[in-house]
Order: C-alpha cells, then sequence, then structure tokens
C-alpha cells in the first residue's frame, strides 16, 4: 500500500509538472513565436506585419488590428524592446509608440521631447534614441551638429533629459555602458558616448558609417558610399584600434550587414554575401541572388536570410531565405518595409 501511495503521488507531480511546463510554452500573445515586418509607410502612417516562424499565420497591420482606428504614425523607422513591450519609433510623427509586443495593444504613446527620432536601445530602465532633429537626408548640409540623444525614463514614458552630440547620429547599440553611434552621409565619426557621465568621444573611421553590430569586443561598421568602394571598419573596443576589411568595385553597391554565428553577412545591390568573421577579404560570390529591385531592409536570424524590397507607390515584399539561399517564403507586406524584428 505504502509504495502504491508513493508512486500515485510521483505520478501526480509529475502529471503537474508537466502540465506547468506546457502551460510555460503557451503563446504569451497572437505575436509570440514570430518576426514583425516594419513599414516605413508615409508620412501620414505606417504599419507593422507579422508572420509566425512557421509562416502559417500572418497579418498584414497588427497594429491596425489590435489598436482600431489610432494612427501609429508616418515614417517607422526602428522597434526596440524591453521585457513585454515594444517601442515603435515613427520618425515623422515624432512618436514613440508603446505596446505590448505579444497584443501590440497600446500601452502609451512619448510624443515630446523628440525630434526625427531614429534608434533606440534600452539599459536598467531608460531608453536611449537617437534623434536627427533638423538633419536633412536630402541636404546633409542643413542641420548636422543639432542632433541628440532623447533618455526616456521608461517608468514614466517621458524624456527626461537630453545629451546634446554637436553632430549628427544614426544608429546605435549600446556596450559596457557605453552608446556606439553612426553617423550618415559625409560625416566620419563614430561617437561614443558614456551614458554615465554624458561624455563624447570620437573616432575617425571615414564616412557613411552605417550597419554597426559588436562581436567579441570589437566593433563591425559598414561603410557603404555612394559612390566608390565600401569597407568594413573593425574597432577594437578596448583600446579603439582600427583594422578595416575592403571590398572590392565589384560590390560597390552595399546596404546592409549583419552578424550571425560568426559570419559577416552582407548586401550589395539585390544580393547577399556572406564571409567568416576572421577573414580578411570579402567574399564575392552570392548566397541570395533576390528579385527585390533594392533592398531596403535586412537580417540574418535563426538560420534564415530576411530581405525587405520596399516599394512606395504600393505594397512591398519580404523574402525569406534559407542560409543555403533556397526562397523559404515571400510576403505581401506594407508600403517601405525596412526591417525586420524578432518575438521570441
Amino acid at each position: 500500500m505504502k509504495f502504491s501511495k508513493l508512486l500515485l503521488i510521483a505520478l501526480s507531480i509529475s502529471l503537474f509538472a508537466s502540465c506547468s511546463s506546457d502551460d510555460n510554452d503557451d503563446p504569451k500573445g497572437a505575436y509570440d513565436n514570430g518576426f514583425f515586418i516594419l513599414n516605413e509607410g508615409s508620412s501620414d502612417v505606417g504599419s507593422v506585419s507579422f508572420s509566425s516562424d512557421d509562416f502559417t499565420s500572418f497579418t498584414k497591420d497588427v497594429y491596425a488590428s489590435a489598436n482600431g482606428s489610432d494612427l501609429i504614425g508616418g515614417y517607422l523607422q526602428n522597434i526596440f524592446f524591453d521585457g513585454d513591450r515594444a517601442y515603435i519609433i515613427s520618425g515623422g510623427s515624432n512618436v514613440i509608440n508603446v505596446v505590448n509586443r505579444y497584443t501590440f495593444k497600446l500601452i502609451a504613446k512619448i510624443d515630446s521631447g523628440l525630434a526625427n527620432p531614429r534608434y533606440g536601445v534600452v539599459k536598467d530602465g531608460k531608453a536611449y534614441v537617437t534623434n536627427a532633429n533638423t538633419y536633412s537626408y536630402i541636404n546633409p548640409a542643413t542641420g548636422d551638429t543639432d542632433d541628440y540623444v532623447a533618455v526616456i525614463n521608461l517608468a514614466t514614458n517621458t524624456v527626461e533629459s537630453k545629451i546634446e552630440l554637436n553632430a549628427t547620429a544614426n544608429r546605435l547599440i549600446l556596450e559596457n555602458g557605453k552608446l556606439y553611434i553612426t553617423e550618415p552621409n559625409s560625416s566620419t565619426k563614430l561617437l561614443i558616448v558614456n551614458i554615465a557621465t554624458k561624455a563624447i568621444e570620437t573616432v575617425e573611421i571615414g564616412s557613411s558609417g552605417d550597419s554597426i553590430e559588436e562581436e567579441n569586443g570589437t566593433l563591425f561598421i559598414l561603410r557603404a558610399p555612394y559612390s566608390g568602394s565600401g569597407e568594413i571598419v573593425k574597432v577594437k573596443l578596448s583600446d579603439k584600434s582600427i583594422s578595416r576589411i575592403a571590398f572590392p568595385e565589384s560590390l560597390a553597391d552595399l546596404g546592409f550587414m549583419d552578424i550571425e554565428d560568426n559570419k559577416i553577412y552582407y548586401t550589395a545591390g539585390s544580393s547577399v554575401y556572406a564571409m567568416d568573421i576572421n577573414a580578411t577579404t570579402p567574399s564575392t560570390t552570392a548566397i541570395v541572388n533576390s528579385p527585390a529591385s533594392y533592398v531596403y531592409g535586412f537580417a540574418v536570424e535563426n538560420n534564415r536570410i530576411y530581405i525587405a524590397d520596399a516599394k512606395f507607390d504600393k505594397d512591398s515584399k519580404a523574402f525569406i531565405y534559407n542560409l543555403s539561399g533556397v526562397l523559404q517564403k515571400e510576403l505581401a507586406v506594407g508600403v517601405g518595409s525596412n526591417g525586420f524584428y524578432f518575438n521570441n
């Protein structure tokens, strides 16, 4: 009898643990276990599309589906996450929409203290968002020194301070308490901002620094000038020493870079290339030749390559490939698709 009772108790505990484990694996909302496609849209309104990882579920405009007639804003630029929240930057409307990342229900709008916001990161309850301010990407000579980083208190969803940069600012990453910010177009510096002291350093890297990644204590920055050959600039964080990987003229039309599993993936024209992270010369053999007229968004994640073919007069398309270059899925998304964000 004692053995039977012990066995019954053990089975009950096992079943309870199994059910608990299954419950923990349940989706947290309709938009769990998938990826968002950010669609820039126009000055009036953009959109966010969603696909599940297995492609069985797709919603073309998740914000409208979740929030009815409320407008997300125009010229959507970036999404960043913190916990169960997603922050959607609308550069055209000077607003950041705060939503639940699994349901996309609106929580709050951050709509003051921003001027052409671009990209954001989070640390210790605060968001750091680059603001281009009066900078014109059509005429870079206009407003090229008034950019700043907005420091946002995420508990109150308000801009509590600004870090004036006296420079232009675009993409950024956060490493060891410092912001590393690339400058667009003719600007030639990497900005380094200590978020504790607000002190700013610069490193000369050359013009048109754009995509930026960190791996093993080294920054990888893709320089993609409008004319001439580009390069990857490698900046060692410990001493700020620089090395470079030059690209040949045959890859002059560089676009984006991402790093995944010790490989550097980069785009030139409508094609994707890859090289080992320790390589000193780039590969010129494409692993993907996409039908995109122009790659406007790019990511490599979970053994897949994601490409956005942006259209501004009609809906864009997103193409998803495996790492061997075989097309897995083509999606019709919103106008001006420019980025992929993964929600797992």
